[in-house]
């Protein structure tokens, strides 16, 4: 069901909108934490290990996907909102076409190069093998991960968050049994892992690709648009080429400092795969939020009602940080069981790492969710130059002090330490940004 995020009290409309988008991330990290789960759990250490170090390089063929995602989703928002039926159907063609084309690209690079990078980031060789495969089958699947994310940014930036959750909840799910039939019933160790999460999101994509294209037929325009339009790729690639930009390096800075992890063996790989999964379902529900954020920023600036984005980050800051406090909480007190869920009779070097990685990190997530929120802003209004600043500051802070860190006493603990350095830059810059946008000056708008 589509909705105007242009009217109501913001608090509420907000608060309504991303809820199901914090579901939404939280069953897509299932697939994620599924995979380790299994891994860990039914076939071994080393098969953990493998999924994990693996991982990092499929964040670097989503973030292209995510940033598809966003350069249509803000497109699309600002399009619904000023009411330009005609050229929003066009925007998603143009998003689809444009896409697909990329993406077969990055299948060719994938099949080509991937094996070369698990050498550059130095994988343990009782990893590679199973790093490889893992690698492989996911790369088949590509276009199911862009034209999910293409279809997913349509239904936020038309103000619907609850289809793409019951698509999310119904294929997690399902892969959380199909990845343990094909491991345990089929015994294909790590290809069961990926193919199962081949198998669902490939159905999940489908089916959202068809509520798309039905949702928008229903949709009416005064005559047929067209199917491609150069001066809106322009602009999608304008939201989009900063948003590819920003997740790709966070996945090439985490390669880089995965590299530095596989120095100090599988334990601490095994330990860090585990919590770093629990990391990231944190970070990724507040960029998930933040992208909701986005959604409900480009559909008021494309009405002309900045002060309703005004109204917007406050919200957004009492939305996060209502979900940042006992996810805060639960980590540092039940970090130990958290980690050893993954595990089968884990080592202590690998339930230690897992557990001070957590222990390190949850307290800033204050901090990091308030940067996202400012972020979800600049990046609605297009003020992308501003959003990559702030991204890159933090990047590069993590990034290199991981790497610095890492080879002094402190070993792996110096890594785990550059993360909340990174994040208090950016949060600041994003902040300051975000207090010099034209909003800062607009009057209140009615909430009615």
């Amino acid at each position: 069901m589509n909705r105007d995020l242009t009217v109501g009290k913001p608090e509420s409309v907000l608060w309504q909108f991303c809820l199901p988008l914090f579901g939404s991330i939280i069953f897509q990290q299932l697939y994620n934490i599924a995979d380790s789960l299994v891994a860990g759990k039914f076939i071994g250490e080393n098969a953990l290990a493998s999924v994990g170090n693996s991982y990092e390089i499929t964040l670097i063929f989503l973030a292209f996907a995510v940033g598809c995602n966003m350069g249509c989703s803000v497109i699309v928002s600002q399009l619904f909102g000023a009411k330009e039926t005609g050229r929003m159907k066009t925007a998603v063609t143009t998003a689809y076409l444009a896409s697909g084309v990329l993406c077969a690209l990055l299948m060719l690079a994938g099949i080509l190069g991937c094996g070369g990078l698990l050498r550059l980031i130095n994988t343990p060789a009782e990893a590679f093998a199973d790093s490889k495969l893992y690698l492989d089958i996911y790369i088949w699947g590509l276009p199911f991960v862009f034209f999910y994310n293409i279809a997913n940014g349509i239904f936020s930036a038309l103000g619907d968050s609850r289809t793409p959750f019951v698509f999310l909840a119904c294929s997690s799910t399902a892969n959380v049994g199909v990845d343990i039939l094909f491991v345990t019933a089929f015994q294909m160790g790590v290809a069961g892992v990926a193919w199962a999460t081949f198998l669902c999101q490939g159905v999940s994509c489908v089916l959202a690709v068809a509520v798309v294209a039905r949702r928008l037929r229903r949709m009416e325009c005064a005559q047929k648009p067209p199917l491609f339009s150069f001066e809106l790729l322009r602009e999608i690639a304008a939201i989009a080429i900063p948003s590819t930009l920003q997740q790709s390096f966070v996945s090439v800075g985490n390669i880089i400092i995965q590299g530095a992890i596989n120095g100090f063996g599988t334990g601490v790989m095994a330990g860090y795969s585990a919590a770093v999964k629990l990391n990231n379902l944190v970070i990724t529900s507040f960029t998930t939020l933040g992208n909701g954020i986005s959604n409900y920023t480009a559909q008021n600036i494309g009405a002309k009602k900045l002060g309703r984005v005004r109204a917007g980050f406050g919200a957004g800051l009492k939305l996060v940080w209502a979900i940042c406090l006992p996810l805060t909480a639960l980590y540092l007190l039940g970090g130990r069981l958290l980690v050893g869920f993954f595990l089968t009779d884990p080592t202590e070097t690998a339930l230690s790492t897992g557990i001070l990685f957590l222990r390190i990190l949850s307290p800033f997530y204050l901090v990091i969710s308030a940067k996202l929120v400012a972020d979800g802003i600049l990046r609605g209004a297009g003020r992308m130059k501003q959003f990559m600043v702030d991204t890159f500051l933090d990047l590069i802070l993590r990034v290199a002090l991981a790497v610095l860190l890492a080879r002094t006493a402190l070993g792996a603990t110096g890594i785990w330490c550059a993360w909340p350095i990174g994040w208090v830059v950016g949060t600041a810059f994003a902040v300051y940004f975000y207090r010099t946008g034209p909003w800062a000056s607009a009057p209140a708008e009615p909430e009615g």
